[in-house]
């Protein structure tokens, strides 16, 4: 295998703490840590993404156009959701510790954190991974391109994409107040039915504490 790395330089790495290399942070349990050929100057087409969630936490739709992506799941759990460009379908597919998804190069994707500490490992084939996120293909994008293109209100776009922050990553923002749709309601309600507590059934077999008159034990009234 040919290599341009002079592996007699002082300047050679063979170890480095990724810990110190944080692409994006949201809060202290939603982060992204960074691994490529420039903290890592050994590497050739290896990098990999360090990535911690809570639940419900979304890695943002996006894709890699260098790379392929292989996702690993050392805690938590997650599902990776894949836009198959074949079938025109996404393809959601739920991952444990020990579990992996594989993300073909160019796809559209994203990762849905299911339980809190989720920590995933993305690996890729490539000495950096490149990334074009949804977020600034939406607020990139000119607005009278897209009003055009689809036919749409071009007020009424921007006024719809106005929230959204470039380069999210991370979804949603800390500072979300979206209004929930009927299905999410619907599930949240269904959700709290199967834990509401159980009303207690009256005790048919004694519905009256005392009976009068008092009954000596003997037989006889006293």
């Amino acid at each position: 295998m040919s290599s341009n790395i002079d592996y007699t330089s002082p300047s050679t790495q063979f170890t480095f703490d990724v810990n110190d290399s944080t692409l994006f942070k949201k809060d202290q349990q939603n982060y992204i840590n960074l691994l490529g050929v420039e903290q890592l100057n050994t590497l050739e087409n290896t990098s990999l993404l360090d990535i911690f969630l809570s639940k419900d936490n979304v890695v943002e739709p996006h894709y890699h156009q260098n790379a392929a992506e292989l996702v690993y799941c050392i805690s938590g759990a997650a599902i990776v959701s894949i836009l198959n460009p074949f079938t025109k379908k996404i393809e959601n597919y739920p991952i444990k510790p020990g579990q992996v998804a594989n993300v073909p190069q160019g796809w559209w994707h994203y990762e849905v954190a299911t339980e809190d500490d989720t920590h995933l490992l993305a690996i890729f084939d490539a000495p950096t991974p490149e990334v074009i996120l949804g977020s600034d293909i939406l607020t990139f994008t000119p607005a009278n391109i897209m009003a055009h293109t689809y036919c749409l209100d071009e007020k009424q776009w921007k006024k719809t994409i106005a929230p959204i922050v470039p380069t999210t990553y991370i979804g949603p923002p800390k500072n979300c107040n979206r209004v929930k749709s009927a299905s999410e309601k619907q599930k949240e309600s269904d959700c709290k039915c199967k834990h509401k507590p159980k009303p207690k059934q009256p005790n048919y077999m004694n519905p009256y504490p005392y009976h009068y008159p008092y009954v000596y034990p003997y037989g006889s009234y006293y």
